[in-house]
């Protein structure tokens, strides 16, 4: 881990001393210095070294484990094994598929069953005298990932109390199984196998699937939530935390999801370190692990620092990609609504001065509503889930000038707000 040791260590260490600092923030010089100086696409090669190196980062494994400034946690280990899937009627046809994570295994055999398709919930708690003993296969139309999630975190359990074996859906990523309720495995599949099973269903056509699948969970491990952080000049305990998740769903690189928003967190801290600025309050750089089991290494961060929550003035997150920067989605007070617009017009040269509504992010949404102010980056991110959690998610996805840009919008909103008179309101 030396290259991950050199790439923080700049973050890590002593800010200039207060003789050196400049007396006011330069927005100015800190957007030259990441479009245009010698930060420009820096965050890009950091991500790509990082990236190349160290490869996907699920829950669990060692590839989540750095050894730099770091907050202990225990989060979920769940490790995937042999998994497959093949159509034996109407066809022979090899499915394509990718185990949820928590899902459990099949039995040593592997579960063969007949297959029912349904493209939503309504409608298979309509047909549930059919259900017993088979495969549900969701072919959910895909409206929003707010709306659609919910058949892949709860499908095998909706799926399991009308006494289905197994479930499919297409769209992968983690599952929670509901308490009380039989586990059952669950995969997701190829929209293009969801639509062509639908079709079949339609012209009243007997479909069979074999299921393997020998994922398991093991018991919870270590981790860390890795932290860096500029201390603050006049008002130390009073915190602006800037945030991505370092973890990764186990396919492709993570590079989008969400390496970009790890990079740009780091980076922003970087681009103020180098102009010799120090704010008024700490800025904090947190990486969260385990993001992807549900927002586990944040949850337990909140839970230890929760001593010096009233202390918390922003907390930023990025976490649907880093593509070119539309705005700033903010959830807080009107008052502090009205600072942030204001924030926001200095970011006028490089077009990304837009407020908008619900901040959001897995790993801020459970405590900013309640606590305090909370923002996430608005990226122009319609390709976004073109690569979501697959192999598709690398490197090649990033484009440095929009990283640069996001660089900065995150660079100038953290200083500016780190170095306000006052905190913002509640």
């Amino acid at each position: 881990y030396e290259f991950i040791i050199f790439l923080l260590i700049g973050l890590l260490s002593h800010c200039p001393s207060s003789d050196s600092l400049l007396n006011t923030c330069t927005c100015t010089n800190l957007t030259s210095l990441s479009v245009y100086g010698k930060a420009q696409n820096r965050s890009d090669e950091r991500l790509a070294e990082f990236t190349d190196t160290i490869g996907n980062r699920v829950s669990g494994s060692k590839n989540l484990d750095l050894n730099v400034h770091l907050e202990l946690v225990k989060i979920p280990h769940w490790v995937r094994g042999e998994e497959s899937a093949v159509m034996l009627l109407p066809r022979n046809h090899t499915l394509a598929i990718l185990g949820l994570g928590s899902s459990v295994g099949t039995p040593p055999g592997g579960i063969e069953a007949e297959a029912m398709v349904v493209e939503s919930f309504e409608e298979l708690k309509k047909r549930a005298s059919e259900a017993k003993g088979k495969i549900v296969v969701y072919n959910q139309p895909f409206v929003s990932y707010g709306e659609t999630v919910t058949y892949r975190a709860s499908g095998a359990s909706e799926a399991a109390k009308v006494g289905a074996v197994a479930s499919l859906h297409p769209h992968t990523g983690w599952q929670w199984y509901q308490p009380g309720v039989a586990q059952i495995p669950t995969a997701c599949i190829t929209v293009e196998d969801a639509q062509m099973m639908a079709r079949m269903a339609c012209r009243g056509q007997r479909i069979v699937v074999r299921l393997t699948m020998r994922d398991q969970t093991l018991p919870d491990v270590d981790s860390y939530n890795t932290l860096a952080e500029i201390t603050g000049s006049e008002h130390p305990e009073q915190v602006v935390l800037l945030s991505g998740h370092l973890d990764s769903w186990d396919m492709g690189q993570g590079a989008m999801d969400d390496g970009g928003g790890v990079t740009i967190s780091w980076e922003a801290l970087s681009l103020i370190r180098d102009l010799g600025l120090r704010p008024k309050r700490t800025l904090r750089t947190v990486l969260w692990s385990a993001e992807e089991p549900g927002g586990v290494g944040a949850a337990q961060y909140f839970q230890q620092h929760k001593a010096n929550i009233s202390n918390f003035n922003l907390v930023m997150e990025s976490d649907l990609g880093t593509f070119s920067p539309l705005g700033l989605q903010f959830t807080g007070s009107d008052e502090a609504r009205a600072i942030m617009k204001e924030v926001m017009k200095l970011l006028a040269t490089i077009n990304v001065t837009s407020l908008e509504e619900h901040g959001e992010g897995t790993d801020v949404n459970s405590v900013h509503y309640v606590f305090f102010p909370g923002a996430s980056l608005h990226t122009a991110d319609q390709r976004y889930f073109w690569f979501h959690h697959s192999d598709s998610d690398t490197m090649s996805v990033q484009n440095p000038e929009e990283m640069n840009l996001c660089s900065t919008v995150w660079a100038v909103v953290a200083y500016v707000v780190t170095d306000l008179d006052g905190m913002l309101t509640r």
